[in-house]
């Protein structure tokens, strides 16, 4: 049997003033040997041995909370004893915390893993032990039950609306994190959580509409354009961003703003091709993908399905279903368009242009900054967003000339990026996705769907669906290695340890084993 490690609140392992270690009823108080916990003391009546992770060197109060409580629900660890919240607490008000909180950070795109993590934190450091979430895709539920005889409270919130802000996704770990710890009282969450809600995006509606050209333009720079097809992408990107968002205010679907988000840039390329200046036009096409390519729902997608969450892993990924058959759509139109006014499309050499190491680096490096700035990153997060995008594109390439077929290339280079951005969320108390998101930007499959794409337009039924299968082949491969890279570094990197004389309290440890 494991030792279960000391809460490090007081000396005799309590957890300090708010004296959650209460004892059952009919059972003596452990007070006749220090350093002993009455919660011990149950477990070995009861046969039961307290959950660990012996894979970790350290204990479980020092671990990040995401994988203090991710290792409860996946050890389905109920709460130890009965007993009802600590006097003073509304049920009611910390259950409708938890439900907002996990609806802020479900709607920015995180797991549900990590969401019901959140809330069970939020609850268990209220004192409400005997919860149980569940999320959905656009549902959120949790459920107390004060006892076993007690009739259970349930509040429920529903997801309406997705905003991209990686900003408030990184202050709502924080939050979570600070009330774990014991630090926020009830109203303070409350205030800090208003405040999250409040703040305003980090960069203005133009710089974000810059950033959607520069995605493009850089992007076209990867795969083999010049100057003048970076420009034209770049103009064409903001044309369709511009476009969506009119029909955004309107309130039209987002699968008709994306079939229309993805007409300037076809529409620019056949243009190109019927003035024959001699420029790579396919790279403008190609450029707007990148800019249109729903990457974070597609990790999330994935996460969601590794982790057991398969209505939520479903409903997401029939959610990237319909916005790439939206672009598709869109490009199509124009393709085909173009075809019938006489353009010369061709398939053939668009798709391999030669290799220009340092230019593709630097193309590689702006894809993700200019990626990072769209999600609403930090911007003292922007300098790492750049590092990684040229990282991930350095490993990518390596694998490839070394001959390794692209889907294990763009596995090993984003299981790289995953575990990394795993270290930089454990040192600065946040979410991966912030660092992990923007660095895959240049791997995003843009080639893969326009060459498919084209082929369809063209007639080639054959060539179009093997090009659709290579996308989502690749697109696959980097969620998988995201997730991959993220769930290895939980197993081999170090939790970080708190200062030497600090005074913050350990999370709460309400359940078996913790």
């Amino acid at each position: 049997m494991f030792e279960r490690p000391r809460r490090p609140g007081t000396a005799d392992g309590t957890d300090g003033p708010r004296g959650r270690n209460r004892p059952s009823a009919g059972t003596a108080p452990s007070a006749n040997r220090p350093g002993t916990d009455d919660r011990e003391d149950e477990s070995v009546r009861t046969g039961e041995i307290p959950v660990r992770m012996p894979w970790h060197p350290t204990p479980m109060s020092t671990l990040p909370w995401q994988d203090r409580l991710r290792a409860r629900l996946r050890a389905g660890s109920p709460a130890l004893a009965p007993e009802k919240a600590e006097p003073g607490v509304s049920v009611p008000r910390v259950l409708d915390l938890a439900l907002r909180t996990g609806e802020l950070l479900l709607a920015s795109g995180e797991g549900g893993e990590d969401v019901e993590a959140a809330m069970l934190g939020i609850t268990d450091a209220y004192g409400l032990e005997r919860c149980t979430p569940n999320v959905t895709f656009t549902n959120l539920t949790l459920s107390y039950q004060p006892s076993l005889v007690d009739p259970p409270v349930t509040s429920e919130r529903v997801v309406r609306r997705r905003a991209t802000d990686f900003n408030r996704l990184a202050e709502a770990h924080r939050l979570v994190e600070d009330i774990t710890t014991g630090e926020l009282t009830l109203e303070d969450a409350y205030h800090r959580l208003a405040e999250i809600r409040r703040n305003r995006h980090p960069y203005p509606v133009w710089l974000v509409l810059v950033a959607t050209g520069g995605i493009a333009a850089t992007a076209s720079v990867l795969v083999g354009g010049g100057p003048v097809v970076a420009c034209a992408a770049f103009f064409a990107a903001m044309l369709g961003e511009k476009l969506a968002q009119g029909l955004a205010k309107r309130g039209v679907p987002e699968f008709y703003q994306f079939v229309l988000a993805a007409m300037p840039a076809a529409a620019t390329a056949v243009g190109l091709i019927k003035a024959d200046i001699g420029v790579q036009p396919y790279a403008v096409v190609t450029g707007g993908l990148f800019a249109l390519l729903p990457g974070r729902a597609l990790v999330a997608a994935v996460q969601d399905g590794l982790t057991g969450f398969y209505i939520t892993a479903s409903a997401r990924l029939l959610e990237v279903f319909y916005l790439i058959i939206g672009i598709i759509c869109g490009v199509s139109i124009m393709l085909y368009a173009g075809n019938r006014l006489g353009v010369n499309l061709t398939i053939e050499g668009s798709f391999y242009p030669t290799s220009r190491p340092l230019v593709q680096l630097l193309a590689a490096a702006g894809v993700s900054l200019t990626f990072a700035v769209l999600v609403q990153v930090r911007p003292r997060a922007l300098v790492i967003a750049l590092i990684g995008g040229a990282c991930s594109w350095s490993i990518f390439e390596v694998l490839r000339i070394a001959g390794a077929s692209p889907i294990l290339a763009t596995v090993t280079a984003t299981g790289v990026v995953g575990l990394l951005g795993q270290l930089l969320a454990r040192a600065g108390r946040t979410s991966a996705l912030p660092y992990i998101i923007p660095s895959i930007g240049p791997l995003l499959p843009g080639s893969a769907i326009y060459q498919g794409l084209l082929g369809l337009a063209l007639g080639h039924t054959d060539r179009g669906w093997i090009g659709l299968t290579n996308a989502a082949g690749l697109a696959l491969a980097l969620a998988v290695g995201v997730n991959l890279g993220s769930e290895v570094a939980r197993f081999v990197l170090p939790a970080p340890q708190r200062g030497v004389g600090s005074t913050k309290r350990a999370a709460a440890k309400r359940t078996r084993g913790f």
